[in-house]
């Protein structure tokens, strides 16, 4: 019996791989990496004495013997609506440090420990660095992030109380990925935009919704995309599904942007898979607001793959879904709330149609964001006081 070729990093630009050892992170050309194709697994395969994404470790390439875990994964998918839309939330707030970026984290960091790595560098303007810092933490590495100089205290205050170094960059937040790159040559680059094992472990969130819906997959994942790490490890987890026999289509990934930074549904839009010039403004979704995403081909083919949509969302539409989320008890920050936004899009569209099983991921806590969700609250109780002084006075 042929046995199959051991996984390898895979540069899907050139096709050229490398084994996975070392503290590799990109290519010898500069171009992002991800792992040769994997053959997915089943319900058997799943360590269902585990409460965590690690009872899916079958799916990963290689075998972590002790995993870096703080419990991630297992967060809840609550069965509501949107308007008259039937959706499921997928609640990853729920998750160690408040955000989905713990899946990739986990998985990462483990790989990284299993490597030998003692210190890693970060850059991030808030939820990826908190994230390393704590399983960095975890596992007792060090830590430095890098975060551009006009980053809240607030957004780097749990990166620090991890115990983490927190370096100020001049400039913005491509300035600060550049000076990380820079300094990677010196220490391990622990980036949740570059590296392939951090989409390894967001491809968890595909086989669980998977199990989630009683091992089927949604017809449409609903989800914001800044840099593209939920869009492509939901096509990396439901594609190896689909591989093994265990769906029988991709589920349509419908990706929403604020459209004051979407440089991925302007390349979209245009049917390309290069940058094409945008209009960039300030936005409340500070999370997705990346200019120059560092997979954009890889995302927007992944996209294209599951005959899914993009959706630029305007800002009164972010604010008014975080105030809709608010009101049924879910408290999501800007960048989260976007995705629920988008629904509304997508369904005038005729994009999502009834009869349809719609998850839409909710990627991050409104405590996440508490200076921005502050200035938000404030100004609908204002609303809400001025309406009821109008009427008071009639």
């Amino acid at each position: 019996m042929e046995h199959p070729a051991p996984p390898r990093y895979l540069d899907e630009r050139s096709g050229t791989t490398y084994p996975l050892t070392g503290p590799r992170w990109r290519g010898d050309d500069g171009a992002p990496l991800t792992v040769t194709p994997l053959p997915g697994i089943g319900r058997d395969d799943l360590d269902t004495g585990t409460r965590s994404l690690w009872r899916y470790r079958a799916a990963l390439p290689l075998a972590v013997d002790h995993p870096v875990s703080l419990g991630e994964g297992g967060t809840p998918l609550l069965a509501s609506s949107w308007g008259a839309v039937p959706v499921s939330f997928k609640l990853e707030w729920f998750s160690p440090t408040g955000s989905f970026k713990d899946r990739g984290t986990s998985v990462m960091i483990s790989h990284l420990v299993q490597q030998g790595v003692t210190d890693v560098i970060e850059d991030s303007s808030g939820n990826g660095g908190a994230s390393v810092a704590a399983y960095c933490a975890a596992a007792g590495l060090g830590a430095e992030i890098l975060v551009p100089e006009s980053t809240s205290e607030a957004k780097i205050l749990q990166s620090r109380a991890y115990g983490a170094r927190v370096r100020l960059v001049p400039g913005d937040r491509d300035a600060t990925a550049a000076e990380a790159v820079r300094r990677a040559a010196g220490t391990a680059y622990a980036s949740h935009n570059w590296h392939p094992f951090f989409l390894q472990g967001v491809k968890t969130l595909a086989y669980e919704l998977w199990e989630d819906l009683g091992f089927t997959a949604p017809d449409n994942v609903v989800t914001v995309a800044g840099a593209g790490s939920v869009v492509l490890g939901c096509d990396l987890g439901f594609s190896e599904l689909l591989a093994a026999g265990h769906i029988d289509r991709l589920p349509r990934l419908l990706v929403a942007q604020p459209a004051n930074c979407a440089p991925i549904h302007a390349a979209f839009q245009a049917g390309t898979e290069t940058p094409v010039p945008v209009g960039l403004a300030p936005t409340l979704a500070e999370g997705a607001s990346i200019r120059r995403p560092v997979r954009l081909p890889e995302v927007l083919r992944a996209i294209r793959r599951s005959e899914g949509d993009m959706a630029a969302v305007p800002e009164a539409d972010i604010v008014s879904a975080v105030h809709r989320l608010a009101a049924k008890g879910l408290y999501a920050e800007p960048t989260s709330a976007t995705a629920a936004a988008a629904v509304d899009l997508f369904t005038a569209r005729g994009v999502i149609r009834p009869g349809q099983t719609t998850v839409v991921v909710l990627t991050g806590s409104g405590l996440k964001a508490p200076a921005v969700m502050g200035r938000l609250v404030a100004a609908k109780d204002a609303e809400r006081e001025a309406g009821e002084g109008a009427g008071g006075s009639a």
